[in-house]
C-alpha cells in the first residue's frame, strides 16, 4: 500500500473554512500528508499565504480553486442544479481568474445582503456588519451564515439552517449568479488547471442526468471527477471509479475540509476512513505535462 497520502480538496478561512491558510498546512503536517490542495470557494487568494509554510515543513502544496456553479437539468421540468468544479495547478495570479473570480464575489456579496435581509424578517438577529466581523478576510458564503445563527445561540444546529431556512427552496433562500459548469471548465483551463467534476454524488441526480452532466463536460475538456471523497461508501466510490474510466476521466479525491464547519470530516482522513494515494496525484501530474 501506497504510504504517503494526500488531500485534493481543502477549504480555509479564506473561503468557509475555519483554519487559515497557514493552519491549514500545519493540519495537513498533522495528518501526515505529503501534498494537499487548498480548494477554496471561488477564491485562491490563500494559496500564496499557505505557500511559505508549506515550504518550510516540506509539504506539496497544489494550488486550487473551487468555483460554484448552477447546472441547467436537461429535463421537461428544468431548473437548476448547484455543481461544484475544483481547479488543481491553477496560476492564482492569471488576470482572467481574477478578474471572474471578484465578479463572483461580488454577486456572492449582494446575494448574502439579500439572505440577511430574509432572515431579519423571520426574526433573526443578524446584521452584514456583524457576519463579516465574525468572518474577517473571507469569501462569506452560506455556510459562514449559518455557523454565525448557531454560534449567536439562534437555532439548535448548522444543519437547521439549511433544512429550514437558506437551503435550496427554503424561505430565506436567494439564487446565486448563474455560471455554468461549462464556463467554470473554461475558466480553469484558461488559469493552465486541471478541472475536477467535484463530489458527484452529492448532487443525487439519477445516472442519465449525471452521464448527461459529465457529456457536457466533456465537450470543454473536463479532465477529472472526484472519485474518492469523505461521505462515500465503499460501492458508491467504484461506482464514480467506474464512471471515470467510461469516460475517460482522471481520478481525484478530497475531504472537502471545512474545520469545525463540518466537524465529522477530518483533514487526509475524512471520516476516519478515507485513503487517497500519492499515485492519484502523479497521474494528474503527467496529463498536465502531456
Amino acid at each position: 500500500m501506497e504510504h504517503r497520502i494526500i488531500d485534493l480538496h481543502v477549504h480555509s478561512t479564506e473561503s468557509d473554512g475555519t483554519l487559515t491558510p497557514t493552519e491549514i498546512v500545519s493540519a495537513a503536517k498533522a495528518a501526515g500528508l505529503s501534498a494537499f490542495a487548498l480548494t477554496d470557494h471561488d477564491t485562491a487568494a490563500g494559496v500564496s499565504k499557505a505557500a511559505p509554510a508549506a515550504a518550510a515543513c516540506g509539504i506539496e502544496l497544489i494550488p486550487g480553486i473551487e468555483l460554484s456553479t448552477e447546472y441547467e437539468l436537461p429535463t421537461r421540468a428544468g431548473g437548476g442544479k448547484e455543481v461544484h468544479i475544483v481547479g488543481l495547478y491553477i496560476d492564482p495570479e492569471h488576470p482572467l481568474l481574477i478578474e471572474k473570480t471578484n465578479e463572483f464575489r461580488r454577486c456572492r456579496d449582494a446575494r448574502n445582503e439579500k439572505i440577511v435581509a430574509a432572515l431579519q424578517r423571520e426574526g433573526f438577529s443578524i446584521t452584514t456588519e456583524a457576519l463579516l466581523a465574525a468572518n474577517p478576510d473571507s469569501v462569506i458564503t452560506r455556510a459562514n451564515i449559518a455557523r454565525f445563527l448557531y454560534d449567536s445561540h439562534q437555532i439548535r444546529s448548522v444543519s437547521e439552517a439549511f433544512e429550514k431556512y437558506i437551503g435550496d427552496g427554503c424561505k430565506c433562500y436567494v439564487g446565486r449568479f448563474k455560471v455554468s459548469p461549462m464556463e467554470a471548465v473554461e475558466l480553469i483551463h484558461a488559469a493552465g488547471g486541471i478541472a475536477v467534476l467535484a463530489h458527484p454524488l452529492l448532487y443525487h441526480m439519477n445516472q442519465t442526468t449525471l452521464q448527461h452532466l459529465i457529456d457536457e463536460l466533456k465537450e470543454v475538456h473536463l479532465d477529472g471527477i472526484e472519485a474518492i471523497y469523505s461521505t462515500y461508501t465503499t460501492g458508491e466510490e467504484q461506482y464514480v471509479k467506474r464512471l471515470a474510466k467510461e469516460n475517460g476521466l482522471l481520478i481525484s479525491g478530497g475531504s472537502d475540509f471545512h474545520g469545525t464547519n463540518k466537524p465529522t470530516i477530518q483533514i487526509g482522513t475524512g471520516r476516519g476512513h478515507l485513503y487517497i494515494p500519492y499515485s492519484v496525484l502523479e497521474t494528474i501530474k503527467e496529463h498536465l505535462r502531456a
